[in-house]
């Protein structure tokens, strides 16, 4: 008679994070304001004002914002300011920068307001491989809430894990 097999894995206390779980829906969006200069180089306000006043913003409803100025430009951060105060009633979150910082500031949020008292002196896999674009940033910040309070930190995959950290 074959032995059971036993699944090791499934019955340690090994907890698994995977950043994809709390990877926010709705669409990411880089606006450029380059089209909005004077020859794509100089920020007139009046004519920036008239710009921002026909734009439709209902189409960011739900979106993150990535603010930007592709051209090499100098933009008066009141021209940012004056944005957001558009998009605030639509987007979920405005940043002034690149679409990799907006997911630096959406992933920052979501894991200072995650509680990990569940891993204490556990050890715990921090899943690598991820089909959502999250920052590299991310998952060094995890470390930093989690360190404090797991037995070890390990990352990749069940089968084949990186130790990180363990508890001295």
């Amino acid at each position: 008679m074959a032995e059971e097999i036993i699944n090791r894995v499934a019955n340690s206390k090994l907890e698994t994070l995977d950043l994809e779980d709390f990877y926010p829906k709705g669409a990411r969006v880089s606006f450029d304001i380059k089209e909005w200069l004077h020859e794509e180089l100089i920020l007139i306000e009046k004519e920036f004002r008239q710009k921002v006043k026909e734009h439709n913003w209902t189409q960011y409803q739900d979106a993150y914002v990535a603010l930007t100025c592709s051209a090499d430009a100098i933009i008066p951060s009141w021209a940012y300011l004056l944005l957001t105060t558009e998009l605030s009633p639509f987007a979920k979150k405005i940043v002034v920068g690149n679409l990799e910082l907006l997911e630096t500031v959406i992933f920052q949020e979501i894991i200072n307001n995650l509680t990990f008292e569940n891993l204490k002196d556990k050890p715990v896999i921090i899943k690598g491989c991820a089909n959502k674009p999250i920052p590299s940033s991310a998952y060094t910040l995890l470390i930093q809430r989690i360190q404090p309070v797991a037995k070890t930190i390990m990352f990749g995959e069940a089968c084949s894990t990186v130790p990180l950290f363990k508890k001295k």
